[in-house]
């Protein structure tokens, strides 16, 4: 639990000064945001605000992780692990897509970046690379980061994939989730806000799995995660990270975190689905960021169909916006249906350990 509390806290205090620091760096280099003209006019106000303070999360993230590593040195507590480093890396290598795609848009002076190819082939290599070694390093007890069945609370022996398919099917998660977030980033501290209520009821499922866990007690409804602490740092620290940036993302943002940080932070959703386990769970948890790119793919189908429009703008954030409610309106809200989600999640997760110990 201390290294958790650790976590947590060096993320929160890097993330939280890194970033008026990245503003006032990106700022002087003239790294501003541009602007949809087709979205709503009262964000064009926010054109040249500074963007890439997804590089402040990634930083609070790899240091409150490693942080309370080496802390955890001086009372001989377990240092990283293969699931932990896995989902890091995955975090940080779409990180760098996202990256690459907001340093385009600002050279180009424009609001499109990698061309949508490049991006799904960036998604598509580093997703492979994590399904193959996520498969890999087994430990003593024969638990690799991750497995080929498809998962809910725990693995169902009844659905098994098989490497291929598996491999496919991190594909799908890892540009899913990835795309999800980056869709729902289009308000101030919508998605950091609500990436650190998902992060952080991931802390509590980590960290009852590993206080739950059949390498442990074998016991009725123990679960079979290879290294559930670990992730439970990995999530302490993206979630403190996340609030620190949202100090100053929030309403009116002073720095976005750009595709830097969206699309690593919907990396890290797609890691911990795979690696916790909870591939459909993450799907009630994670809700508005699915109804978000829901939202994009209903408003595309119907448009092409009938030429129609379900929305009047989607993501669907910003049809409530086009409806009159205030930029915070909607952002507050929206915090409140991920809150909701969260906990529906979570009371999931609870409801299926007592029915699986028989209570």
């Amino acid at each position: 639990m201390r290294q958790i509390l650790f976590a947590a806290g060096i993320a929160l205090a890097v993330s939280i000064l890194l970033t008026p620091v990245l503003i006032k760096a990106f700022s002087r280099q003239g790294f501003g945001q541009e602007i949809r003209v087709e979205g709503p006019q009262s964000h064009q106000a926010k054109r040249g605000t500074p963007t890439m303070g997804g590089v402040a999360i990634l930083a609070g993230l790899w240091a409150g992780y490693w942080g309370s590593h080496l802390i955890g040195l001086a009372y001989d507590a377990e240092g990283p692990s293969a699931s932990g480093l896995l989902v890091l890396g995955l975090t940080t290598a779409l990180g760098g897509v996202g990256f690459l795609d907001d340093f385009i848009k600002i050279r180009k002076q424009r609001n499109l970046g990698l061309n949508k190819t490049a991006k799904l082939v960036g998604q598509l290599i580093v997703a492979v690379a994590f399904g193959i070694l996520a498969l890999q390093f087994r430990n003593s007890d024969g638990l690799s980061p991750a497995s080929t069945d498809l998962s809910y609370v725990r693995d169902i022996a009844t659905v098994s994939m098989g490497s291929i398919v598996f491999i496919l099917f991190v594909y799908l998660l890892v540009s899913a989730w990835s795309n999800a977030v980056n869709l729902t980033d289009g308000l101030d501290g919508l998605a950091a806000g609500s990436m650190a209520l998902v992060l952080g009821s991931y802390v509590i499922i980590t960290f009852w799995q590993y206080r739950n866990a059949c390498a442990v007690e074998p016991t009725a409804g123990c679960y079979d995660v290879r290294d559930p602490l670990d992730l439970a740092l990995l999530c302490a620290a993206g979630g403190a990270a996340c609030l620190g940036f949202l100090w100053w993302n929030a309403a009116p943002a002073k720095i976005f975190m750009g595709d830097t940080g969206s699309l690593a932070l919907g990396g890290m959703l797609a890691g911990l689905s795979v690696t916790t386990r909870t591939e459909l769970l993450m799907v009630v948890i994670g809700a508005l960021f699915v109804a978000e790119a829901a939202s994009v793919v209903i408003q595309v189908a119907v448009f092409r169909s009938s030429r129609r429009r379900v929305f009047r703008m989607a993501p669907f954030h910003h049809h409530f916006e086009l409806g009159g409610w205030a930029e915070t309106t909607v952002i507050i809200r929206f915090w409140l249906l991920a809150g909701i989600a969260s906990a529906m999640g979570l009371a999931l997760f609870y409801s299926e350990y007592l029915a699986a110990i028989g209570d």
